[in-house]
């Protein structure tokens, strides 16, 4: 029997056709077999990538929200977790001040202070007088006044201060050989008998450093010590200054007892500098500089400040510029009052002018009974 074949419009397909077209049938359901798996394979990987982003984005949310309660609970309790730690953090320690206490202007035997003296290291005279240091001295009004390391030639002197009439007699000492460099004077309200210039040596005279004045009843010897330098480079003719200025000193002694104050750069004892270990080999505290101190006080003389204050920490007379040194009052004790031991039941007070500014270095004054 013949079979029949499919009929579309008018066209009858032959056998050959019809299965061909058979077989591009079966063809085109495997295919789209296929592309209906790979799309159901292909929404189940987005779905699942979907279930890990939004697993994700939970645990994120969840980490999140929990760190907010964490520091919502700190701050609910005694503040926030930042000043928890804060207040764990060490605290920088406040600086340690010296007080200057009031001044003593009775002897220890009963006589009243009749002479007042001040020193100063102006560590140049021209910019202290622009910082207003005449102001302070005015107000302080000492008998005499002595500064180191002016700096400055007679011929450049300003005029605010060789024309005060509160001191009608002026001295200067500077170096034959630095312009600019050391330097002294003595500024009195009373002449004394006799002024000279030195220590009789021409290797130390030429710098400036000294001036001796007589009076009635005693020298008043003011000094500009050399410094070591930067490494040490000077250490040996310090020494040797150390050695020509107690000979000159004791020579003075004998005749009558004396005043010695200035800047003498040496912090004597651990106790006249804030940092002592990290120091002892550098310029000012040097085991020979600290020695030369000692034979000085062994040659007769006296500390005025440490025989009034022998245990008195933090007080300093010198700051470097440097780091806010002064602010910190990380210093060192190198301006001083020495006394003949003669002096010494006429000592009222020793004094440390730390609040008077114009200088790395801070004033120091004697009230003494002559």
């Amino acid at each position: 029997m013949q079979r029949e074949y499919p009929v579309f419009g008018s066209f009858i397909f032959s056998k050959d056709i019809f299965n061909k077209l058979q077989h591009l049938a079966w063809a085109c359901l495997i295919v789209a077999s296929c592309l209906e798996t790979a799309c159901v394979l292909l929404c189940v990987r987005v779905v699942c990538l979907r279930g890990v982003f939004v697993v994700r984005s939970s645990s994120s949310m969840k980490r999140g929200k929990k760190a907010e309660e964490a520091a919502a609970d700190g701050e609910n309790d005694n503040g926030s977790a930042t000043a928890k730690k804060a207040k764990k953090a060490k605290e920088p320690e406040a600086p340690v001040l010296y007080d200057d206490p009031p001044d003593k202007m009775t002897s220890k035997d009963g006589r009243e202070a009749n002479m007042k003296i001040t020193s100063w290291n102006v560590d140049g005279l021209r910019a202290w007088v622009k910082k207003k240091g005449l102001d302070w001295v005015r107000e302080e009004n000492p008998d005499v006044l002595c500064l180191q390391e002016t700096k400055c030639a007679e011929k450049d002197l300003p005029a605010d201060i060789t024309s005060m009439p509160e001191y009608p007699h002026k001295y200067w000492a500077v170096s034959d050989d630095k312009e600019g460099y050391s330097g002294v004077a003595m500024l009195c309200k009373t002449e004394p008998i006799k002024v000279t210039y030195g220590i009789g040596k021409e290797e130390h005279d030429k710098e400036g450093r000294v001036i001796t004045a007589e009076f009635p009843n005693f020298y008043l010897v003011t000094a500009y010590v050399p410094n070591s330098g930067r490494g040490l480079v000077r250490l040996d003719y310090r020494k040797t200054w150390d050695v020509d200025f107690r000979a000159y000193l004791s020579e003075l002694d004998v005749q009558k007892p004396l005043v010695l104050c200035g800047d003498l750069n040496v912090a004597h004892q651990e106790i006249d500098l804030k940092n002592p270990k990290g120091n002892k080999k550098n310029a000012g505290f040097t085991p020979e500089e600290r020695e030369g101190f000692s034979q000085l006080l062994e040659a007769g003389f006296t500390d005025s400040f440490r025989e009034l204050y022998p245990e008195q920490t933090s007080a300093y007379t010198f700051w470097t510029y440097m780091m806010n040194a002064r602010s910190k009052n990380v210093g060192w004790r190198l301006d001083y009052f020495l006394l003949s031991s003669s002096l010494l039941p006429g000592l009222c007070d020793s004094k440390i002018r730390n609040k008077a500014m114009g200088s790395d270095h801070c004033p120091i004054t004697l009230h003494i009974a002559m």
